[in-house]
C-alpha cells in the first residue's frame, strides 16, 4: 500500500497561481525562486516593450518582464502596483510582473490537458497545457518559453 501512495504523490505537481489580465496561470513551483513587490524599476533604453526594466533584489540584478505586454494584453490599472514572480534561466534572474499572486495548488499530472483550440494564440505559445478547475481554466506557463521567445515572434 505504501508503494501505491508513493506513486500517487509522484504524479502531482505544485503550481504557484497568478492572475494576469483576468486569466489564471500556474507556474511550476520548482521554477519559482521568489514572490515579491518590485521596487524602483529602472527603465532600460532601447529595450522592447515587454521589458519593464531592471531592479536590485537582495544584491542581484533582476530583469523585470511585463507579462501583460508579453501576452499583448492592455496595460493594467495605473494605481495598482504589480507583483512579481522571481524565476531563473541559465543563471540569470527575472521577475515576471503579474497582476496578483494566488495560492499554491497541488494538481495531478494526468489532469493536465493540451491547449484547447480556442485558446488565444499568444497565450498558447507560452503554455505547457491547461487544467480545468472549478469554473475556470488555469494555463500552465512554460517558463522557458516565456523567457526565450523574442517579443517580435509573438503575433500582434
Amino acid at each position: 500500500m505504501t508503494t501505491v501512495n508513493q506513486a500517487n504523490e509522484s504524479a502531482l505537481t505544485e503550481y504557484v497561481t497568478a492572475t494576469i489580465g483576468g486569466q489564471l496561470f500556474g507556474l511550476p513551483i520548482s521554477r519559482v525562486q521568489d514572490v515579491f513587490k518590485p521596487e524602483r524599476l529602472t527603465r532600460v533604453p532601447l529595450a522592447s516593450n515587454d521589458i519593464a526594466g531592471v531592479l536590485n533584489l537582495r544584491g542581484r540584478i533582476v530583469t523585470a518582464i511585463d507579462m501583460r505586454a508579453r501576452l499583448k494584453l492592455p496595460k493594467g490599472e495605473a494605481d495598482r502596483r504589480p507583483m512579481a514572480v522571481g524565476v531563473e534561466l541559465r543563471g540569470e534572474s527575472y521577475g515576471l510582473l503579474i497582476d496578483s499572486i494566488g495560492e499554491v495548488m497541488k494538481l495531478p499530472d494526468e489532469g493536465r490537458e493540451v491547449n484547447p483550440a480556442n485558446l488565444d494564440r499568444r497565450t498558447a505559445e507560452l503554455s505547457a497545457g491547461v487544467y480545468r478547475l472549478d469554473g475556470q481554466l488555469m494555463v500552465v506557463l512554460d517558463v522557458d518559453r516565456v523567457l526565450e521567445i523574442a517579443p517580435d515572434k509573438l503575433a500582434a
